[in-house]
């Protein structure tokens, strides 16, 4: 029995870019709120969560032309000041589960939103006095729509104007592929990145519903509509198409993290990585990041060279 139906159809049978350890932390804490009995991942210890502070924005949908980041750019205009700065840098934080939409600035609830990742990048491509810009990363990645096109507006930032990327932990995944676009990457001697990978994943609970005496039947018109289903089992066909787009979408990273990391981290280079999280002195070395040093020293050093 599918419990909360809409985290379901974002969480199965959609590539994620997403470490899978964070991913079995999720199906751990919300599993049972989103299937009766609960699901765990096999072999993946899941990753601590950490406490977020903060409500639920409300209002969600609406991302064709950008009018989140038109709004903030028009309050900034007006005089406030919602990009986070330090004198003439700007701090773009980019922590917790990566979604999609969401009409909120930072962190909500445990997520930061592409949207207004893009709406701060906007205000820091705008505004003259932003002279450059850090990007605070702590996250283990999150969905794959999106991602690409901020991806894209990071990349377009970091034509501009300097920018570096600070890993405050853990930069994996889609986390990862978003610091990837900056001129520079450090992180601290604990800290990792990596995880260049794309997973989707399939609830097959017809063993579950046969065994509780639970019988579907699904009426439908077309072929296809109940491709992938969760009352059935996977068909191969269904399989093989579900494959072809986490494959897409694991080209489309590769591309991406090539585009900003240049000869530091090729695309052969990142691919042969194999979706491997490295730690400290192993990610340098491997060129995901190009240098280690604690989280204040960095941020101060680099603010030090636009006062």
């Amino acid at each position: 029995m599918i419990l909360m139906p809409h985290i379901a159809a974002r969480l199965f049978n959609e590539p994620l870019a997403v470490d899978s350890a964070k991913l079995a932390a999720f199906m751990a804490g919300l599993g049972g709120r989103i299937v009766g009995g609960g699901l765990v991942l096999p072999g993946v210890a899941p990753v601590d969560h950490k406490g977020f502070a903060g409500g639920r924005p409300s209002e969600r949908a609406g991302t064709v032309g950008e009018p989140f980041a038109a709004a903030v750019l028009n309050a900034e205009s007006r005089g406030a000041k919602i990009l986070q700065r330090q004198k003439s840098v700007g701090i773009i934080p980019i922590e917790g589960t990566l979604v999609q939409k969401g009409k909120w600035l930072g962190q909500s609830s445990g997520e930061t939103s592409y949207e207004g990742i893009r709406a701060q990048v906007a205000v820091a491509r705008a505004d003259k006095s932003v002279k450059a810009v850090v990007l605070e990363v702590d996250s283990y990645g999150g969905e794959v729509a999106g991602a690409f096109e901020t991806a894209d507006a990071i990349r377009q930032l970091s034509a501009e104007k300097p920018t570096l990327a600070i890993l405050t932990d853990f930069a994996f995944s889609a986390g990862y592929l978003l610091a990837s676009q900056a001129r520079r990457i450090v992180m601290p001697p604990g800290g990792g990145a990596g995880s260049i990978g794309v997973v989707a994943m399939h609830l097959d609970m017809s063993k579950k519903l046969e065994q509780e005496g639970v019988a579907v039947t699904l009426i439908h018109a077309g072929a296809h509509k109940v491709d992938g289903s969760p009352v059935a089992p996977l068909d191969p066909d269904v399989r093989a198409e579900i494959q072809a787009g986490v494959d897409a979408s694991y080209g489309r990273f590769l591309d991406a993290v090539a585009a900003g990391r240049g000869p530091r981290l090729t695309r052969q280079a990142a691919k042969e990585t194999e979706a491997k999280t490295y730690r400290g002195s192993e990610a340098r070395r491997a060129g995901l990041v190009d240098g280690i040093a604690e989280v204040d020293a960095a941020f101060q050093r680099f603010v030090s060279n636009f006062s």
